[in-house]
């Protein structure tokens, strides 16, 4: 096994849960899970030990190029599919899909992956403050929202 296929069985569902709580699109998150691993099979050299990290930071931006594209904001999921997908969500689940896509993120790295604040902000290219504000206001969100 190749070094580029052993870290895709090792970190394929780890890129795809992360795309996935970014876009909140199964397809989406499929598309860009290719993406980043193409991504990898193009790329020269990965400090060892930092592969997962330059995953999520690939996946991270790809995310961010997705949400940023024109074609994309003017998308609408289908009534009935994610009429079925909410239903079969836990409330709490519910809440953080409902959070914009910059605290879903953090919130995803920080609880679902274990990062570090430090880590976070390196991996999206944003200040260590910045990241604690988010966490700090997605909690207060999704405080409102569960007690609701």
């Amino acid at each position: 096994m190749t070094d580029a296929e052993s870290l895709f069985h090792t970190y394929k569902d780890d890129v795809y849960r992360f795309a996935l709580s970014y876009t909140r699109s199964r397809e989406e998150a499929e598309d860009i899970c290719q993406t980043v691993f193409e991504k990898l099979l193009r790329q020269k050299t990965i400090t060892p030990g930092k592969e997962k990290a330059w995953l999520m930071q690939t996946c991270a931006n790809a995310c961010r190029n997705l949400l940023r594209c024109h074609w994309w904001q003017r998308t609408a999921p289908l009534d009935s599919a994610s009429a079925l997908e909410a239903e079969e969500e836990h409330p709490v689940k519910q809440a953080i899909h409902s959070l914009a896509p910059h605290y879903r993120a953090v919130v995803y790295l920080y609880y679902y992956e274990g990062y570090s604040t430090q880590e976070i902000a390196s991996l999206l290219h944003i200040s260590q403050t910045l990241v604690s504000t988010r966490l700090h206001r997605a909690r207060q969100t999704l405080k409102q929202l569960l007690e609701e």
